[in-house]
């Protein structure tokens, strides 16, 4: 299944509290578990004005809905083409 990068431009996401982060998953994941398994998040990185969420679905449109049900900007979607780390460096 392709694999995206969101990029939520969200002023002060930093600043957000354990209990708001945990909310705002939660809510996230009963709108993924209402559009059923085609679609799954894998982690976000909260940075101090963005989320960076990583997904798993069959395309675009489906993250498009999510953010839309969900309430959450969806600033930025790019399918990632290849994931590397230091292993890739090994002959």
């Amino acid at each position: 299944m392709p694999k995206f990068v969101i990029e939520r431009e969200m002023p002060g996401a930093g600043d957000l509290s354990q209990e708001q982060l945990r909310d705002a998953s939660q809510h996230s994941c009963e709108v993924l578990t209402d559009m059923g398994p085609q679609i799954q998040w894998v982690h976000s990185y909260v940075t101090d004005n963005k989320i960076y969420c990583i997904y798993n679905a069959p395309d675009e449109a489906a993250i498009k809905q999510h953010a839309q049900q969900a309430g959450f900007p969806a600033n930025k979607i790019s399918r990632v083409k290849a994931i590397i780390d230091p292993t890739t460096a090994e002959v």
